[in-house]
C-alpha cells in the first residue's frame, strides 16, 4: 500500500471533516480513507457510462423520456398503485 499526504487544507474543512468521522465513529484517517476508496470506486462507474453513451451515439432521449419511462415502469411493478 502506498502513503498519501494532502497539503494546504484550511483547518475550518478539516475540522469538518473531522467532526464526520466523530459521528461515524471513525478516525480522521479512517474515514478519509474510505471517502478515497469510494470515489475511486466510481471509476468503474464512468467508464461503464462511457461505454453505454458510446454505444447509444445517435439515439436521441430526452429528459422528459426518461421521467416518462420510469413513470411507466413503476405503474407496471406489483403492488404499486396509480
Amino acid at each position: 500500500m502506498v502513503a498519501l499526504q494532502i497539503r494546504d487544507i484550511p483547518e475550518d474543512v478539516r475540522d469538518v471533516l473531522t467532526r464526520r468521522a466523530r459521528a461515524k465513529g471513525q478516525s480522521l484517517q479512517a474515514y478519509l480513507r474510505e471517502m478515497v476508496l469510494r470515489d475511486a470506486a466510481f471509476d468503474d462507474n464512468l467508464t461503464l457510462l462511457d461505454a453505454v453513451a458510446h454505444a447509444r451515439r445517435g439515439a436521441v432521449g430526452t429528459g422528459d423520456d426518461v421521467l416518462a419511462a420510469l413513470d411507466a415502469a413503476r405503474r407496471d411493478r406489483p403492488g404499486v398503485a396509480g
